[in-house]
């Protein structure tokens, strides 16, 4: 069993959420030079991108994907800020964004403009002769990041010197973690879920064990936990900081659901109050949010979902209907333009898109186009056999409760 103390880590990821928060409205690109002076880690590129010009940088993309024609996809994911969307092939969320990419059969070149995390599906779900780049590598997740692969280990150890291996424990990992979380629950019995098909992962898992252990965020497990009657008393939260994450023994085994101690930056800033603030000055409003909220917030909703649920509910719902939405900023002014019929405004007053997915600037897109017009692929993330095959084997068991 693991008794070692560990310091507690901050990600770096989550110091650095609130660099491109905002009062203003307006999240047009600048000139990544200008950019550049947020308080945030970027990866270094050539100064002659930093320097171009949005309309520069149109002129370029365009010329390059003329250039590369079919061998090249790209995907968007729906959190990106307009002037990358623009350029998707495809939108979506995380996982539908996996499978394009992997039913892609005739791009060479996938280029997801997303985070970290889901270039890395995008690697394991395509096939052997596809590369996938990452335009800028500094786009990480903070919630992927708060499940580091050796704390994660650690926990599943002492779990199972403490539950024993047999009817003990199932491991879940969100679609947000990192490549090596998934290889873990693949070689243990686990499976990987989505925010749309969360209670039919925990179905599945509980018919094959007595309790989960679910990573890494504990508001999209607590919320569905308790959507499924699981009490909060049966809940604990693992922290990787301290010895049995925190609980005792005797705690542990009570226990049907243990959740990681990690969450999104950007859904955690919704509150009650902006709710009840929403309901005061639009008493016919109506109030969405994504499952990561925390749990109060969820409960004071009217609507609960994914991303896509989000968006299908705001462009299903009746002209003249009212929204106040609790997810990323980018995708809330999207829906608002695309439903000028609908009024569609976020909770949160203060402008804060995701800072690691707002790392994908056009400058950082052209570079690596420019990069494979000259037939060099810059960026290319690659996930290893071993990892890459356990990692499948969660992805597909959650492709059959989907």
């Amino acid at each position: 069993m693991v008794t070692k103390l560990k310091q507690p880590v901050i990600p770096i990821t989550e110091i650095e959420q609130s660099a491109f928060c905002q009062t203003d409205e307006e999240l047009s690109s600048k000139t990544l030079a200008e950019e550049f002076q947020a308080g945030v880690r970027w990866q270094k590129l050539p100064v002659s991108y930093m320097r171009m010009s949005p309309e520069e940088l149109d002129d370029r993309i365009g010329a390059a994907r003329a250039k590369l024609g079919s061998s090249l996809v790209i995907l968007g994911h729906h959190y990106q800020r307009d002037e990358i969307i623009k350029y998707a092939d495809y939108r979506g969320d995380s996982f539908k964004l996996s499978q394009f990419a992997a039913s892609q059969k005739d791009a060479e070149h996938i280029i997801f403009c997303g985070v970290h995390f889901m270039a890395e599906t995008a690697d394991v779900l395509s096939s052997d002769d596809q590369r996938v780049i990452l335009p800028n590598l500094a786009a990480g997740c903070s919630m992927a990041d708060m499940a580091r692969i050796d704390d994660v280990y650690d926990c599943w150890d002492d779990l199972q010197d403490v539950l024993g291996d047999h009817g003990g424990v199932v491991p879940i990992t969100y679609m947000n973690s990192t490549a090596g979380i998934k290889a873990l629950c693949g070689r243990n019995g686990g499976i990987v879920c989505t925010s749309s098909n969360a209670t039919a992962t925990f179905e599945w898992a509980f018919e094959r064990g007595e309790r989960v252990l679910f990573l890494p965020d504990q508001h999209l497990g607590r919320n569905t936990g308790l959507k499924m009657g699981v009490e909060l008393d049966e809940m604990l939260v693992w922290n990787p900081f301290k010895p049995l994450g925190g609980h005792t023994e005797e705690a542990l085994r009570r226990a049907k659901l243990i959740l990681w101690q990690g969450h999104c930056s950007v859904h955690t800033r919704f509150t009650v109050a902006q709710i009840e603030e929403a309901r005061q000055k639009f008493p016919d409003v109506n109030v969405v949010v994504h499952p990561e909220c925390t749990m109060e917030v969820v409960q004071a909703a009217d609507l609960v979902g994914s991303t896509e649920f989000i968006i299908n509910s705001i462009r299903d719902a009746e002209p003249g209907s009212v929204w106040a939405v609790g997810t990323e900023i980018s995708l809330v002014n999207r829906e608002a333009a695309d439903n000028p019929d609908r009024t569609v405004f976020c909770l949160d007053p203060v402008v804060c898109p995701c800072s690691t997915m707002y790392r994908i600037h056009p400058a950082y897109l052209s570079w690596v186009l420019d990069g494979l017009v000259e037939g060099v692929v810059v960026n290319p993330i690659t996930v290893d056999d071993e990892t890459a095959g356990f990692a499948r084997v969660a992805l597909d068991r959650m492709l059959a409760v989907v």
